[in-house]
């Protein structure tokens, strides 16, 4: 038991040194947020990034966060794995299975707000944070309840993962609890009918993480419909373009992905999910992840003004 008091201690101080820490990390972020700061809403439409646009370059959550305020972006789909690490979580070999659960179901949520307060500092929010696999067969109830707490320390209202009845069922009553949404995340497997189905109906707080551009290269139809029709259980939408008949990815406007259309329907409806931009189109030598997320931005920013 001594033991243990001992590194719970340990690892209470560590989310708390955390916390110290980001008030001195990063002063260039600082001053630059200071002079301007990000705003990538156009129209009323909040356009956003979820930051695994950035998997080709450095992915800690302060490298994340130069991206993104480079790219001029004010609204971010976070992923787990870098706000955990910027938390104190192990890393490598003993950042998998028992020392990562321990770490969670003791971890001090001091660390998270420190992240909250640096990405907002610099004009970013983070209504989203992404935990693929939360509610999967056998993970315990208090790693899903380490989750939520940590959605709430982050400031987020939903967590994405991956598209699963299974984990609808279990997670609905929890979700509606902590009145936090869980956004499924669909790939080319999702039908015009997929969401008239139970899914939705195991919790109020169960939602919809539309990829626009999967949707198109599974269905061949335009995602409008469906965003009509299910627009009050939508977390947000993930922004991209690919060809019909499971095509490629596409830079935005060359493939058959209406994404123009659908920022303008969100505009004309005054919707207020975020449109998040998923950079999945192969990055050309002569750029790099930043830049190309920067032209998606414009392309955003022309359709909607």
């Amino acid at each position: 038991m001594q033991d243990r008091e001992i590194t719970l201690s340990r690892r209470t101080f560590l989310g708390g040194a955390a916390a110290l820490a980001a008030s001195t990390m990063m002063p260039e972020l600082a001053v630059a947020a200071s002079e301007s700061k990000p705003d990538s809403k156009f129209g009323g439409v909040q356009i956003g990034i979820i930051t695994y646009s950035y998997r080709s370059l450095p992915g800690s959550a302060e490298d994340l966060l130069k991206y993104i305020t480079q790219s001029g972006i004010s609204s971010v789909e976070l992923m787990g794995g870098p706000a955990e690490q910027f938390a104190g979580a192990p890393a490598g070999a003993k950042g998998t299975g028992k020392e990562l659960l321990d770490w969670r179901l003791s971890a001090s949520m001091d660390g998270f707000k420190a992240l909250r307060k640096m990405y907002n500092d610099a004009g970013v929010g983070i209504p989203i944070v992404k935990f693929g696999d939360i509610g999967n067969p056998g993970m315990p109830d208090e790693q899903i309840e380490y989750y939520f707490q940590v959605a709430k320390a982050l400031g987020a209202r939903g967590i994405t993962r991956e598209l699963s009845e299974d984990a609808a069922k279990r997670l609905g009553p929890i979700a509606d609890k902590h009145e936090i949404m869980i956004g499924f995340h669909n790939h080319t497997q999702l039908t015009p009918t997929t969401y008239d189905g139970e899914i939705l109906s195991y919790g109020k707080h169960l939602g919809i993480n539309l990829d626009i551009g999967h949707y198109v290269a599974g269905t061949n139809h335009s995602p409008i419909p469906l965003i009509d029709k299910h627009r009050d259980r939508i977390l947000s939408l993930h922004i991209k373009d690919r060809k019909v008949n499971n095509g490629p990815n596409m830079p935005l406007g060359q493939g058959d992905t209406p994404v123009a259309l659908v920022l303008q329907y969100m505009k004309r409806h005054q919707l207020t999910f975020s449109a998040d931009i998923e950079l999945e189109y192969k990055v050309p030598e002569n750029s790099d992840a930043v830049q190309e997320v920067i032209n998606c931005v414009q392309f955003c920013k022309q359709a909607l003004t």
